[in-house]
């Protein structure tokens, strides 16, 4: 894992020449991948028979939610560590730059409605999973800057491993709200950081994953469908205060610019920009 912040971002030859085996996509009808005709380092092939092209997600525990409750202890004191985590450390878009996180904008979803994805390398590669002050990614408003809620992601020096219950351990009262993305939506947005950040393709490894590893939403702003929930909250539930400053150099303002690529200075940029590598991809 590569935990420094000294922006050693891939080069757009180098991330190029690693993606150039898996942009070539194979488009099926009905949005499904077929597992009958298998194409080595394609968008879908017979490692991937739940693949598909719109946005997907399944749940790592089956009934892991069926216990969760937004009142209950473990929940609310989950969401009352997080929430004074982001408070006093993550608070918006500039506090993120300056910790390490990288932005993680989702490129293919077309639905992400206005939040975007930060993530820590160190905390995605360390030893910890469900850690409050350790945060893998840190989930932002991209109008007002500001933090929203926490996504762990359940790996162990950078691995997937199985997810841990935040509370529970039978049917009845388990809640492991954990779920990972299918789609080529989120497929391609973790290996895009995989290959930008982690720098996989220095080890060779350029293959599209099958699925993410499992992740975990805890919301601090209030959500209609709940504390774990998989989308975002509407804009509606998103009305505060915009960051009252940038946090690093930019001509955007928050509250005024939207936070994405183009509001970000150069240097915090990767050379070759996600939106850049799916223009590439026949279908898309």
């Amino acid at each position: 894992m590569d935990d420094s912040n000294d922006h050693r971002y891939v080069s757009r030859r180098s991330l190029l020449r690693a993606s150039a085996g898996v942009v070539t996509i194979t488009a099926v009808g009905t949005g499904q991948a077929s597992a009958e005709e298998p194409v080595s380092h394609s968008w879908f092939d017979s490692r991937c028979p739940d693949a598909t092209l719109e946005p997907s997600m399944g749940h790592c525990v089956d009934s892991g939610m069926a216990g969760c409750a937004d009142d209950h202890p473990a929940t609310v004191e989950l969401r009352a560590a997080v929430q004074e985590t982001l408070e006093e450390q993550y608070s918006d878009a500039g506090a993120l730059v300056e910790a390490g996180f990288k932005p993680y904008f989702d490129t293919l979803d077309r639905d992400a409605d206005g939040w975007s994805h930060w993530i820590n390398p160190e905390y995605v590669g360390d030893d910890a999973v469900l850690d409050p002050e350790r945060p893998e990614s840190v989930l932002v408003d991209n109008e007002t800057w500001r933090s929203i809620g926490v996504m762990f992601i359940a790996t162990r020096d950078g691995e997937s491993i199985e997810p841990p219950a935040v509370y529970g351990d039978d049917t009845e009262d388990l809640c492991s709200p954990w779920h990972y993305h299918a789609g080529l939506p989120g497929r391609f947005a973790w290996w895009y950081y995989r290959q930008a950040y982690e720098r996989d393709f220095e080890d060779g490894d350029v293959t599209l994953p099958c699925r993410t590893p499992c992740m975990m939403h805890v919301w601090t702003v209030d959500h209609p469908e709940g504390v774990y929930a998989h989308d975002g909250p509407p804009r509606e539930y998103r009305d505060q205060e915009p960051a009252d400053d940038p946090g690093f150099e930019t001509g955007a303002k928050p509250g005024t610019d939207t936070l994405d690529w183009d509001a970000l200075p150069s240097d915090l940029v990767p050379e070759q920009r996600p939106d850049e590598l799916a223009a590439l991809t026949p279908g898309l």
